[in-house]
């Protein structure tokens, strides 16, 4: 399964166009272009697949079989769509109060960003994923949700209004900075990275414990651009974050954007805070966090090897805000 996978995400730029355009290209129910590739009949042909996917938008039913294709060509039987709530204006004032937005250079710049990734109404989503669902299609639908101390309250009101299969609950933020952008990545030059961590951990066990969630993602994800403490220190702090997220009784994922997406090339969990988590009997799904359809299901063969060389033998997936568990192995 993939179970925490997105049908876009901005800032939207040249290089968005660039990976959009190549994933219609590598579309398998694509037909492909009779011209030779290249030349300028091919060109304007891929631009007009361009065009067409720009109109319908990343919630029409062409673009979520596109996901559901090539899917199922790499083995996959449950799909588990996300978005992130702060592309929706229902959930702007939740970010604009705990991210930082200020005249600083930090709050310019994810200002900037705040108000270039948001698209519009959670509803438009939320109808489109339903549908795709009401045509048979093993589809899960749930909301990836920044975690912020203190907004505990406020969040589960936001949410509580929509009916969902599951919630998926990230730290992308402390004390208010996007840690994973990487224009502002320079700023973990400037922190303790043990302490930088045992902090973000305390954020990770905080949201576990908030009864808002049903999967914690990327556990270290701290570590995207490989600013990390040696291992051997952490593992006292993994300890403790497994025992947590057992206690809470929420799940979490192996996660394999870092490993095909970003510098540190490890998924999230890295193997031994992984073994932390079977050690304490945290359930896990697979999880590729692809935002296109041609990274769909990437590297979940290698993330499944993992598991069960860990001691895996069930993951899980979410209906109706229930865990349910499934072999990892037939």
């Amino acid at each position: 399964m993939d179970f925490h996978f997105h049908l876009e995400e901005g800032p939207y730029s040249f290089g968005w166009l660039q990976k959009t355009a190549r994933a219609l290209q590598n579309a398998p129910d694509e037909s492909p272009i009779e011209y030779r590739s290249h030349t300028l009949p091919w060109i304007e042909e891929q631009t007009k697949r361009l065009q067409t996917r720009l109109a319908e938008g990343c919630f029409s039913e062409r673009w979520m079989e596109r996901y559901m294709a090539q899917g199922r060509q790499r083995g996959i039987e449950r799909f588990g769509i996300v978005d992130h709530l702060y592309r929706f204006e229902e959930f702007r004032e939740y970010y604009e109060k705990y991210v930082i937005i200020d005249d600083s250079e930090l709050g310019r710049l994810q200002s900037y960003w705040l108000d270039r990734v948001r698209i519009g109404s959670i509803e438009e989503y939320l109808t489109a994923v339903r549908r795709m669902q009401k045509k048979g299609h093993p589809i899960s639908v749930g909301v990836e949700a920044d975690f912020f101390p203190g907004g505990e309250a406020e969040l589960k009101a936001l949410l509580d209004r929509y009916e969902l299969d599951y919630v998926i609950g990230s730290v992308h933020f402390v004390d208010g900075w996007g840690f994973d952008n990487p224009e502002v990545q320079h700023l973990f030059e400037e922190k303790d990275l043990l302490e930088l961590y045992r902090y973000g951990f305390e954020h990770v066990k905080q949201a576990a414990r908030s009864g808002i969630f049903d999967i914690i993602a990327h556990l270290d994800n701290l570590k995207v651009f490989n600013y990390r403490p040696d291992e051997a220190l952490l593992q006292g702090l993994y300890d403790d974050l497994a025992a947590a997220l057992k206690e809470a009784d929420v799940a979490s994922e192996i996660n394999t954007g870092l490993a095909y997406r970003y510098p540190v090339k490890e998924a999230c969990p890295s193997p031994s805070l992984l073994a932390k988590l079977h050690a304490h009997g945290v359930p896990i799904t697979l999880s590729s966090d692809a935002h296109f359809p041609d990274d769909i299901g990437t590297m979940l063969d290698e993330a499944a090897q993992l598991a069960w060389d860990t001691g895996y033998r069930e993951i899980v997936y979410f209906r109706d805000r229930h865990r349910i568990s499934v072999p990892l192995r037939e």
